[in-house]
């Protein structure tokens, strides 16, 4: 996960505190669901028909598996996730103290692992990763997004910020210019939506799989022509309140 932290940087300054984005006026965020077509709406609505459900509840199965030297399972310390786990996800990205920097969802499971469970690191974007998120993010779906207020936060915020609104890439375009500027214009044919990160990991029709926010924002990058950027943090900050929707779908 480390090797994700400069995206991580922008979600963080999503999460975080920024008061309102410039372009969305305050009341008109609107959730990515919201742009969609009453088809896939509909398939993100219906959880028997919703494909990323299939790695929710391969998520609640390695939610009760023991795992490495350890010998635990994630509910031996946790119990019963629709307990423990509910708002978890609204919450994150956190500051991580051992680290000193933030730490998304899917990073404080892989550092769970390694300090409780004595097991290896899941690999980023792995199937069982992927799944884990998902689960524990399931809790909080439907609850709003409460970016954490840490102080600490703040200047890897800030930094997101500033990689959100500068332009970037051989096209010279920044994530502002499409998803505060333009959004609900259509481009290539897909309307554009505010990029609010409320249901990751999600399935995406394009990848006809679940994938994190992480490889969203490099296709987004490789979009513009750029290389990947701190991204993550300033993102939930743009969401915040909206509700989380994990496992979303999305064309």
């Amino acid at each position: 996960m480390h090797a994700l932290w400069p995206l991580a940087a922008v979600g963080a300054a999503a999460i975080c505190g920024i008061v309102s984005a410039a372009g969305i006026e305050d009341g008109e965020e609107r959730s990515g669901v919201d742009f969609m077509t009453p088809e896939t709406q509909a398939l993100q609505a219906d959880d028997m028909s919703n494909p990323g459900m299939l790695w929710v509840l391969q998520g609640e199965q390695l939610w009760q598996q023991a795992e490495g030297r350890a010998d635990v399972a994630c509910a031996g310390c946790h119990d019963d996730a629709s307990q423990t786990m509910r708002g978890v996800a609204a919450r994150y990205s956190a500051f991580d103290a051992a680290t000193e920097r933030p730490i998304d969802l899917a990073g404080r499971i892989n550092s769970c692992r390694a300090e409780r469970q004595q097991a290896e690191p899941l690999a980023p974007e792995s199937d069982a990763l992927l799944a884990l998120t998902a689960y524990v993010a399931h809790q909080s779906r439907g609850m709003p997004i409460t970016p954490a207020t840490d102080a600490r936060l703040a200047p890897f915020r800030d930094n997101g910020r500033r990689l959100f609104q500068s332009r970037i890439g051989q096209l010279e375009l920044s994530c502002a210019s499409c998803h505060d500027d333009d959004w609900g214009k259509r481009l290539g044919g897909s309307v554009i939506p505010q990029a609010h990160p409320t249901g990751y990991p999600l399935f995406r029709l394009e990848w006809q799989t679940v994938g994190s926010l992480q490889r969203r924002l490099r296709n987004c990058m490789i979009g513009v022509r750029a290389e990947p950027l701190d991204l993550e943090l300033h993102l939930t900050e743009r969401a915040r309140g909206l509700l989380v929707e994990t496992p979303a779908v999305r064309p």
